[in-house]
């Protein structure tokens, strides 16, 4: 069964939880592992963190977009965006350990964790344009419906 859904919320913080929820709620539907569920989840937390904090640094109620495709055979498209500052250079952010938050505040590991977690990565970012992150994620092949 193809599936789709949309949701845009403020840049805060504390909706970090909420979008998780959202999404873990919308992928459920496709009775995913304990632990593909979870490291969905994880993903989806790292990057809308990464929205929240990076791509409105002013502290403003920005916008940032969840979209989650499902299809038939079992893959999971999660889209995070925002129309933000933008990533000055992508390679350089997703490298382990690089921050551009004040040393010691961020790990730098958000873009590390999502790929660990998804079975590929996209990053698309223009500078003062915002930023959209496309995890993808195949259930369990092994799996019939």
């Amino acid at each position: 069964m193809d599936n789709k859904m949309k949701l845009e919320f403020y840049s805060r913080p504390e909706n970090e939880s909420f979008a998780r929820s959202a999404v873990s709620a919308f992928i459920a539907l496709m009775d995913p592992t304990i632990e593909e569920l979870t490291e969905i989840k994880t993903a989806v937390s790292e990057a809308v963190s990464n929205a929240a904090i990076h791509a409105y640094p002013d502290n403003s109620d920005g916008i940032i977009t969840i979209e989650c495709h499902a299809s038939a055979g079992r893959r999971i498209v999660i889209i995070v965006s925002d129309d933000g500052v933008g990533i000055e250079n992508i390679e350089q952010a997703r490298e382990p350990l690089f921050t551009t938050g004040k040393s010691g505040e961020r790990s730098g590991m958000g873009f590390t964790v999502m790929e660990s977690f998804m079975d590929k990565l996209d990053v698309e970012s223009k500078k003062g344009q915002g930023t959209r992150v496309t995890m993808f994620k195949n259930l369990d092949a092994g799996y019939e419906l």
